[in-house]
Parts: C-alpha cells; structure tokens; sequence
C-alpha cells in the first residue's frame, strides 16, 4: 500500500484554507476524513481483538497522528497531535474521526466522540470522552 505524507505545516494550510472558504463547517468534513482514515487503521488493529488498544496505539504513531496516546475506559489522552495549533477553539477534528472509527468497529457499536480537552487552546494534552449511543 502507497501512502501519501503530509508535514503538521501543510495540513495547518489545508485547515486554513478550508476554514477561510467554509467557516467552521468544515470542522464536520475534516470529522469525516479522520473516519474514514481510521477504518483502515482500525481493521489493521482488529486482527488481534486482545491487543486492539496496544496496535491502534502504535499505527497512529508510526502514521504520524500523536506521539503518546492513553486508552482509558471511556476516555483517550493524547499529548503530540498533529492538528494541533494555537486557537481559541479544539482542533483535533480528524484525530476525533479516527478515534470515533476506532471504537466503533471494536465494540460494533455506534459512539459519540467528543473532544473535552485540546492542547490547541492550552492544555498539556488533548482528551476525548467516548460514550456509547
């Protein structure tokens, strides 16, 4: 499989391209874009159930996404995103994506990811609450 690199600089110039075109409504499309990234990742990690957490960890550094991320019940902390940059607001919209699709296909359930937490705005690290619909 081929796959294409982008620098944190670039992808912050995709974001705010978007973002002068579209506003935030775009934040909805770039959701979008880390779910469907994530499935391929996710189906990478499913082919060992027992170390799901453990594989999905180590695809989104090796890919570039975080440096450390923690999988908790419920809960994600991530410190090293790529998306994030100094705003007023969290910016993490792909990672979410990814991580919603992460979930999702583990518990074969749908789930609502929400980024309660982002390194954008000031924080340390970002965190996302899962919570099962």
């Amino acid at each position: 499989m081929r796959y294409v690199k982008l620098n944190q600089q670039e992808l912050h110039k995709i974001k705010d391209l978007y973002e002068g075109v579209m506003s935030h409504a775009c934040h909805g499309l770039f959701f979008k874009e880390g779910s469907v990234v994530g499935g391929d990742m996710a189906e990478e990690a499913l082919k060992d159930r027992s170390k799901f957490f453990q594989r999905a960890a180590e695809v989104l550094k090796e890919r570039g996404w975080i440096e450390e991320i923690s999988f908790k019940d419920g809960e994600v902390h991530v410190k090293g995103s790529i998306e994030v940059t100094s705003s007023d607001i969290p910016t993490c919209h792909r990672l979410r994506g990814i991580l919603r699709e992460f979930y999702e296909r583990f518990k074969g359930a749908r789930v609502k990811c929400t980024e309660e937490q982002c390194a954008s705005v000031g924080p340390s690290e970002c965190i996302f609450r899962i919570e099962e619909l």
